[in-house]
């Protein structure tokens, strides 16, 4: 992807943390059938030197295919994001060269995938994704509340995927290109309008890091 190094994120535990906040993501493959994409929820488990993904996948889904054919896959996280207005920046007042813009941030994770389709495998990653994905509910559901023989059944319907981590990089576009002022604008202007505050809390926390 296009990142200027200014927005380059490299701390691994950063990047991992976005992937734990945002496990929604975007397989894109490319195989013989052609570009294909689709959201699914993706876990992020130890292994190799920057993790290991799983997921699963209805058994219907034509994009099992590409992903039998063993062509590298990229798996899209996106993180908090917003419109940034031209009227934030202070700079606007002063020489009204200012262009409206996003900020975002963005994971991006290369690997090649591996099927599996083992019940005891997809059960387990099942139990342990929604387990933490109803971490924290005052009454968290289980994949022992339903019947056992729906449980089944639904399990046959779907496929594993593994993904070993090849590569991955981060993109955070927090204002980091502008002036100081113009920064603590979008902060203010994120605060005051109630935009986004996950982006506002990363924003206060980098303008942090940088006072500090």
């Amino acid at each position: 992807m296009h990142c200027p190094s200014v927005f380059r994120e490299e701390r691994l535990d950063v990047l991992h943390g976005l992937l734990a906040a945002h496990p929604l993501a975007t397989l894109i493959t490319s195989g013989s059938g052609g570009l294909m994409a689709n959201l699914i929820p993706f876990a992020l488990h130890d292994g190799g030197d920057y993790g290991i993904l799983r997921a699963h996948l209805a058994r219907g889904n034509k994009q099992l295919d590409a992903l039998r054919e063993g062509a590298e896959t990229l798996v899209v996280f996106a993180g908090p994001a917003c419109y940034v207005t031209p009227s934030w920046y202070p700079s606007k007042l002063e020489h009204g060269k200012v262009v409206p813009t996003w900020n975002f941030a963005m994971v991006q994770v290369r690997g090649k995938p591996v099927l599996v389709d083992e019940a005891g495998w997809v059960r387990q990653h099942v139990e342990q994704l929604t387990s933490k994905l109803e971490n924290g509910r005052e009454h968290p559901w289980q994949v022992s509340d339903a019947p056992d023989d729906f449980i089944a059944a639904q399990l046959k319907a779907i496929v594993g995927i593994e993904i070993p981590v090849l590569a991955i990089e981060g993109k955070w576009k927090t204002s980091q290109n502008r002036l100081p002022t113009d920064r603590q604008g979008v902060i203010e202007g994120l605060r005051t309008e109630e935009a986004c505050p996950a982006m506002l809390a990363m924003m206060e926390h980098h303008q942090a890091l940088i006072e500090n």
